[in-house]
């Protein structure tokens, strides 16, 4: 392979300056033929310049080839060892590349200089240097010579020399600078091309293909929404809690008999859908808050605020919720209900709910051991009011694993209890894959990522001392910026959320998965890595419009975003106050009438479904007969008809302003498409096209001649001025001669 690249001709182009030389010497001819061409010394046996495709091929499918039975062979190791020796041939490879073989490099160098060196020439030297390529400009030399005994108005016939003028010059000069732009936007298109791929690939690998499939059946199996009776999403009142628990939940923790009455066998520690495993035992944790004094004690004294961190309940009690000691015996499980455990005991964190933020401590139940001792524990708690009106919040959490997949799920329902009454309920799935690397090309992508990372880094650092402040008021810096915080930001989450694999792996190693492991950290983790990894996907995507800068429908849509930026700014501010002055009227008219304006959160996403027409006007009419229209009406006229109007206006007048003021279409994209398809060999150049090529030549060298007029003047002027001083030094010297 080496020998094949080495005997492989280059392809021959003949360089713009060479071009500009021969037209100078038109008269010269080759051996060969009309056009110029670098002679080159025959070798025994090389191949034309096209072959280097078939070589860039043949080395491709023997790197493909190599690499599937390197994989296929690392399948015997297993994947621990197939992994150590996968890291220790990166390493050497990389070693090799950076240390090694330069330094073998250059210790061959040395040696080669000082000890084998050959007097001859070189011979890849002498391919290239063609000693009868050289001009001879003795003619031009006594051409130069002979104007100074020329008089200026002599008649004599000048030479005919064939030279570039200033408009051939500036002609070449303006396609060489074409041509230079061409490579350079070819350059910068291949590397963020290249990387934009990378950072697909690391994205999207990122995410597991049957999360929704997982997610979907774990919602509809919990929550179980096709029964009326026990449906978690309408829970409503503390009975209904526990009759979903006693009757729904607990039954679907535990796998039972199959539909034939068959034992299920293996399926130990499994739910009850005989599919995921549950990693050691399920949890229920309660949050409970202190009584307190009522302000007003007309009525009742003592009352129960909503959660906060202040007013938890965190003392130790007894079955009943009492701090007497009780003669009846109950189980440990149903015991250790009534004490609290911290937050490091369960190694649990807070967790952000609808209606407040909830410490990690509380009251827990563990769901262990067979399924009818959880019964009658649970009918037991039932018995002594585990959930009461001091109830705030009410977790239950589990980790299941799925073999099939290789997946794992962190569920959490969540219930939370509002002073005012009822239960609100949420559920959260969270699937999870803790493989660092699913396959050896993302490991391959994972490196060079970092590589292009830190040229990107580079290149951007010498911008920020080359153009100081000026480089973050350029909008493609902030994107370049974004792209390289967000994936310096991924690496070090990508190494944090490694460690916490390996913190739960080797727990799950120590206990076979025979104790509840909390994921609640590792989901964290793994949704700030997603939320980084998404915003480097879409700058790099953003990014992407640069490329395209020299199409003129793109310059136009930049154009105008750059010139309606102050307006826009200005018009913000006005929609701003215009929609907080609804956002105050709706949620302070409606806040007890409809749920859509229970908040002010909820509230202002109503109003932008309002502005985008996009709302239910029967049910702000059904809240009040005369403010519900009258307000909505409102609403609709101010800022759907007269702020999206000006909005519209403002992006109107700057696409126009912008068209009228856009520059000519530097034509770069069809002078790139002309040079490929003359490299390729694909379009040819006509008769007609060679005329107009010419034509336009001719067009750029025609000059009226009243403009050359001051210079010819200044001519007359100078001759004149020589002719005087010649014939003043000329009677000067016959005075002194005494002539």
């Amino acid at each position: 392979i080496v020998q094949f690249f080495r005997r492989i001709r280059p392809r021959r182009q003949i360089a713009p300056i060479r071009e500009a030389l021969y037209k100078m010497k038109p008269s010269r001819k080759t051996s060969s033929t009309n056009a110029p061409a670098i002679k080159k010394k025959k070798s025994s046996i090389t191949f034309p310049w096209w072959c280097l495709f078939i070589a860039y091929g043949v080395s491709l499918i023997i790197i493909v080839i190599s690499i599937f039975f390197i994989i296929v062979r690392g399948i015997e190791f297993g994947d621990v060892k197939t992994q150590q020796w996968l890291t220790s041939v990166l390493t050497g490879f990389f070693s090799s590349v950076i240390f090694t073989q330069p330094i073998k490099i250059i210790c061959l160098a040395i040696f080669f200089i000082c000890f084998c060196q050959n007097s001859k020439d070189d011979k890849e030297t002498s391919e290239y240097i063609n000693e009868d390529d050289e001009f001879n400009i003795s003619n031009d030399e006594e051409y130069l010579h002979s104007l100074e005994y020329r008089s200026i108005f002599s008649s004599q016939s000048r030479k005919s020399i064939n030279r570039l003028n200033e408009n051939e010059i500036a002609y070449a000069r303006d396609q060489r600078l074409k041509e230079i732009q061409m490579w350079a936007i070819i350059r910068e298109f291949l590397i963020y091309f290249i990387f934009a791929i990378l950072v697909f690939i690391i994205t999207y690998s990122n995410r597991e293909q049957h999360s929704f499939f997982q997610v979907n059946h774990l919602r509809a199996y919990f929550l179980n929404q096709r029964q009326t009776t026990a449906d978690y999403t309408n829970i409503n009142t503390i009975d209904e809690y526990w009759y979903w628990l006693e009757n729904s939940f607990v039954s679907n923790i535990r796998a039972q008999q199959w539909y034939n009455g068959d034992i299920p066998q293996y399926l130990n520690g499994f739910l009850n859908d005989k599919s995921n495993r549950l990693i050691g035992w399920a949890t229920i944790r309660q949050l409970r808050v202190k009584s307190e004094l009522c302000s007003d004690r007309r009525i009742i004294s003592i009352c129960e605020d909503s959660y906060s961190f202040s007013n938890e309940e965190t003392e130790l009690f007894q079955p009943g919720w009492t701090t007497n000691a009780t003669t009846e015996e109950f189980s440990s499980s149903v015991l250790k209900a009534f004490n609290y455990s911290t937050s490091d005991e369960l190694d649990t964190y807070s967790y952000v709910g609808e209606f407040g933020t909830y410490r990690g401590g509380g009251y827990v139940y563990e769901f262990r051991g067979p399924l009818s001792d959880m019964k009658t524990n649970l009918s037991a708690l039932h018995q002594l009011d585990w959930m009461d009106e001091k109830t705030r919040a009410v977790f239950i959490q589990l980790t299941l694993y799925n073999p099939s997949i290789q997946l794992l799920t962190a569920v959490t329902l969540l219930a939370e209890f509002l002073p005012t009454g009822g239960i609100y309920t949420t559920a959260r799935f969270e699937p999870i894959n803790f493989y660092t690397f699913t396959s050896i090309l993302q490991l391959v992508c994972t490196i060079f990522y970092i590589f292009f990372i830190t040229y990107f880094m580079i290149i951007e650092i010498q911008l920020i001392f080359e153009l100081q402040l000026k480089y973050f008021h350029q909008f493609w810096s902030i994107i370049q910026l974004g792209i390289i915080g967000c994936s310096l930001g991924s690496i070090g989450v990508y190494f944090w959320r490694f460690q916490e694999t390996n913190r739960i792996s080797q727990l799950f190693e120590q206990t076979n998965g025979y104790i509840y492991i909390n994921l609640q950290l590792a989901v964290y983790v793994n949704d700030i890595l997603t939320f980084l990894l998404g915003y480097c996907c879409f700058f790099s995507t953003i990014k992407c419009l640069q490329l395209l800068r020299f199409n003129q429908q793109i310059s136009l849509f930049a154009e105008t975003l750059k010139y309606c930026a102050k307006a826009l700014i200005s018009f913000s501010i006005m929609f701003a106050i215009v929609f907080m002055s609804f956002l105050s009227l709706f949620y302070l008219l409606f806040v007890s009438k409809l749920s859509s304006c229970s908040s002010l959160l909820t509230t202002a996403q109503m109003l932008f479904e309002m502005t985008l027409i996009k709302c239910d006007a029967s049910e702000i009419s059904g809240a009040d007969a005369f403010l519900g229209p009258f307000c909505f009406t409102l609403f609709i006229f101010l800022v759907v008809f007269v702020c999206l109007s000006m909005f519209l206006s403002i992006i109107n007048d700057s696409f126009r302003h912008a068209k009228q003021n856009q520059k000519e279409d530097p034509i770069i994209l069809s002078f790139m498409l002309k040079k490929f398809l003359r490299w390729t060999g694909l379009k040819k150049s006509t008769k007609s096209e060679i005329q107009e090529e010419k034509d336009s030549r001719m067009r750029s060298q025609y000059f009226h001649p009243i403009d050359n007029f001051p210079d010819r003047i200044d001519q007359l002027l100078e001759a004149f001025d020589k002719i005087y001083v010649d014939q003043q030094a000329e009677l000067l010297r016959l005075e002194k001669a005494g002539v």
